[in-house]
């Protein structure tokens, strides 16, 4: 140490000329050390399209083009009229597009005013993983399920290309073949599969038993994605979905079983238990596709700790009746399967609407199936940073592997 500062201080007393070249060692040294730090933090990925499959948490109007748009009131609070969402307003999905500079995504399945140009929506209300032995009209599951939306992306995979090559308006509407192998794949899809069990008298121990056979197909469809040229995978786990007013409204349930905030705790614990085996999944799929950046999206503890909050600290929170949904035709949680939000009805020779509540930012639940914008916004806001991600990147570098 003493031999150190004896050298210093021969450096401080030589000449003009050593004390200028003191100079500039400090400035490379303070260059490189800023260029070590810019080389440490990942580079955003500057992802140039999304494609998304899923259900209608990420539904922008794929169902609505199948069966009839969805009705007002939805839309209501963002777009002013009904635009394919079963929402007052945006979902999780437009909010991620916004922040990565992207156009909200058109559904792939409507031919009416779409723009492929930054990505394609496969998702649709109702979808579930593996097929359903049942109708839309029987049951409200949607034929679309993840094969179908990974054939649809197939489809649309190779034949934007063959039209985008003929130039014209193609050009201007379809993907460049670069984005395919740049975009980011995201998936939230999975809820459906569980409350199908459930609407057939299942236990949740009957439920449980199917989701390895989920997970089997969930991987497939991953593996052909990324076969396709996919490399960038962000995938949301399900929600709560013992706090869906549906889901407390159709299930028997006794005293014991509702947890501290109201929710179905045993429906939860399927919920928890799908999101274990998602991700062990994820962990199996990063072994089998080595240029595939995965990253898994703990989306069930942000929407938990929401409605937690809400019902504990509403005077913090802001939000009033977090269990009760905003748009519906009375009942205990404002929710009624025979009379849904937009629609009108028969119930016991009584004529019911489902309207909109007053004020649909200080719900989190839109229509007992949905949030509402102002909770995707407090979704979003919690896990775009990365904080209950794994890896835990934000999600303008998703295409990063740590």
């Amino acid at each position: 140490m003493m031999g150190v500062l004896s050298q210093t201080l021969k450096v401080s007393s030589h000449s003009h000329m050593d004390s200028a070249t003191l100079f500039f060692l400090t400035l490379i040294i303070s260059a490189t050390s800023v260029l070590s730090s810019a080389l440490a933090t990942p580079a955003s990925c500057d992802f140039p399209a999304i494609f998304n499959f899923g259900d209608s948490n990420s539904d922008t109007g794929g169902l609505s083009a199948v069966y009839g748009q969805a009705p007002p009131p939805n839309g209501e609070t963002f777009f002013h009229k009904p635009a394919g969402r079963y929402c007052d307003g945006r979902l999780v999905i437009d909010l991620m597009a916004e922040r990565l500079g992207l156009p909200y995504l058109s559904a792939y399945l409507d031919a009416v005013g779409s723009n492929f140009t930054h990505g394609a929506n496969f998702a649709t209300a109702g979808s579930t993983i593996r097929p359903q032995n049942t109708t839309w009209q029987q049951t409200g599951y949607s034929p679309i399920s993840l094969d179908v939306q990974f054939h649809e992306f197939n489809d649309f995979h190779r034949r934007s290309q063959t039209y985008r090559n003929q130039g014209g308006v193609f050009e201007k509407l379809l993907p460049k073949e670069e984005f395919f192998s740049r975009a980011l794949y995201t998936f939230d899809i999975g809820q459906n599969d569980l409350t199908a069990g459930y609407f057939l008298n299942m236990t949740g121990d009957q439920v449980k038993g199917y989701i390895p056979d989920l997970m089997n197909q969930f991987q497939t469809v991953i593996e052909y994605v990324y076969n396709q040229g996919g490399r960038s995978f962000w995938i949301h786990n399900t929600g709560p979905l013992g706090c869906l007013p549906y889901v407390l409204d159709r299930l028997p349930i006794t005293a014991g079983q509702v947890d501290h905030i109201g929710c179905v705790g045993p429906a939860n614990d399927v919920a928890k238990y799908f999101n274990t085996k998602l991700n062990e999944t994820v962990v199996e799929l990063r072994k089998q596709l080595p240029l595939a950046s995965i990253t898994y999206v703990d989306v069930y503890s942000v929407k938990y700790a929401l409605l937690s909050k809400a019902k504990e600290y509403v005077e913090i929170a802001g939000y009033v009746e977090p269990l009760v949904a905003c748009c519906g035709s009375g009942g205990r949680y404002n929710y009624n399967m025979k009379v849904g939000c937009g629609w009108k009805g028969t119930v016991d020779g009584r004529e019911i609407e489902g309207k909109s509540c007053e004020d649909p930012t200080v719900k989190i639940n839109w229509d007992g199936y949905h949030y509402t914008e102002a909770a995707n916004k407090w979704v979003f806001d919690q896990i775009v940073g990365g904080a209950f991600s794994d890896p835990p990147l934000p999600l303008a570098m998703a295409c990063h592997r740590q």
